[in-house]
């Protein structure tokens, strides 16, 4: 069912949304490549995309084999089995009730229904948090033994909802299915109907989205799952009985569907806009530590830009859905396997060709042109001293400069300096750490330095790195 993998911090400037446009043919041609790239690298058999950019869809197409004996091209209309991406559709229905009046986020689960271990102490919010304690059900990346059979909501409940709790409910993140059905129930006994029914009516027709039950998207017209043992051939997958998924993972749709979704989240339509701020807020810990994680999505950074992620995982299906709500874009990708790292490869490739390079700030730029400097000179044992504060001054004595040289001077021009991580302020400098490359080893730099273009450097270390 896939934990949210793509969210790294980085410190960068974020451009400004994007104009809505078209892709050009080069940008095309680049996404056409990617894919085919992956699909023949990875084995995958097919995958299916969408791109946002600028609020509109900009291109949604398919790729490779969907199921045995396909003729013709790939169908990007075809829905793959998104899984957990679903998550996110289950933590709506709920906030739609609260909004009425029906439940609030912060009541206990044994309000609604019976026997839930620590369902007097677990809240709803901490249902859609991950953070309830709740034994889960499906951790493994392959179908158990039980999938084989079918079964029901209760079913789940009855097996892991009700075994003990793994911690007290809020003090620690663990991704939990369980939790989601637990929800999903909920959903059902407040509406009084079943929980697709719900968000067929309330999400999926008015936003225009063709949305299935998994369980039923099998069979001709509908993408066939695949697997790999190891390095082995690439086989049909044997879908899982039904009743496995439901409010955990229960939908399939085509890219273009769910990219549907992402354009009202990025333009606050459908839902009112503090609902989809709830979503996007880090639920916190009870010692007050950030999970990352809202209500159905993960939230985060990349290449400094505010991201909104889940990724799925489905017998035979991958998908993994990024949203960038301040640049107005985002992109869709489904593979019919589950094996290789396909979805994850084309999301990122994609998004490197449709979203601007990020801006590096000035006084980054500088800085790193003045280490690079630095850097050669001691190399060549010849420290521009003047670039030095009073306490640098002193460190970098004769004996010390004469070390940097006759360790540094043999590895001779490096492959690349470049900063890593962020900028940081502490005790009055400006802190910065730098990457130093060469064919057969890495060099970390630490510095500080006083505020400014001209800032004198405080510190200037250099330590091996991996």
């Amino acid at each position: 069912m896939r934990y949210p993998t793509l969210l790294a911090a980085v410190a960068l400037l974020a451009p400004a949304p994007l104009a809505a446009q078209a892709l050009t043919p080069a940008e095309t041609q680049k996404i056409d490549a990617l894919v085919t790239r992956t699909l023949a690298d990875t084995g995958v058999p097919s995958a299916s995309i969408a791109v946002v950019r600028g609020g509109k869809i900009v291109l949604a197409k398919a790729y490779g084999k969907q199921f045995e004996g396909q003729r013709g091209p790939a169908d990007p209309a075809l829905p793959y089995q998104i899984a957990s991406v679903s998550k996110q559709f289950t933590a709506t229905a709920i906030q739609l009730l609260a909004d009425e009046g029906k439940l609030s986020l912060d009541d206990t689960v044994a309000q609604y229904i019976p026997g839930i271990s620590g369902g007097d102490t677990i809240t709803i919010r901490q249902l859609l948090s991950h953070t309830s304690g709740l034994r889960d059900y499906w951790p493994q990346d392959y179908s158990f033994k039980a999938m084989a059979t079918p079964t029901t909501p209760q079913g789940i409940v009855d097996r892991w909802a009700k075994a003990p709790l793994d911690f007290a409910p809020g003090t620690q993140w663990q991704y939990s299915n369980t939790g989601y059905v637990v929800a999903g129930l909920i959903v059902e006994k407040v509406s009084g109907q079943p929980l697709l029914d719900f968000l067929q009516a309330r999400v999926f027709r008015p936003l225009g989205i063709r949305a299935v039950d998994q369980d039923k998207a099998v069979g001709p017209g509908f993408p066939q799952g695949y697997l790999r043992h190891a390095l082995g051939p690439v086989r049909v997958e044997t879908p899982a009985a039904p009743g496995w998924l439901y409010a955990a993972g229960e939908l399939s749709m085509a890219p273009r569907d769910l990219a549907k979704w992402d354009v009202a989240r990025m333009n606050r339509t459908l839902l009112p806009a503090k609902d989809w701020a709830e979503q996007e807020t880090p639920v916190k810990l009870a010692d007050g530590s950030n999970t990352s994680y809202g209500l159905g999505v993960a939230v985060g950074t990349a290449d400094g830009r505010r991201v909104v992620e889940h990724s799925g995982e489905a017998v035979g299906f991958l998908t993994e859905n990024i949203v960038y709500p301040d640049d107005k874009a985002a992109v869709v990708v489904a593979v019919n396997a589950w094996f290789a790292d396909a979805q994850g490869r084309i999301a990122k490739g994609i998004s490197d060709i449709v979203l601007p390079a990020p801006k590096a700030d000035a006084g980054d730029a500088a800085a790193l042109d003045r280490i690079r400097r630095v850097y050669a000179q001691l190399q060549a044992g010849r420290l521009d001293r003047s670039l030095l504060t009073e306490d640098a001054a002193y460190y970098f004595t004769p004996a010390t400069i004469a070390d940097y040289r006759s360790s540094l001077s043999p590895l001779g021009a490096p492959k690349t300096i470049e900063q890593t991580g962020k900028t940081r302020l502490r005790g009055g400098f400006v802190n910065r750490s730098y990457r130093v490359t060469y064919p057969n080893r890495t060099l970390r730099i630490s510095t500080y330095a006083e505020p400014g273009a001209t800032g004198k450097i405080e510190q200037f270390l250099v330590s091996p790195a991996e």
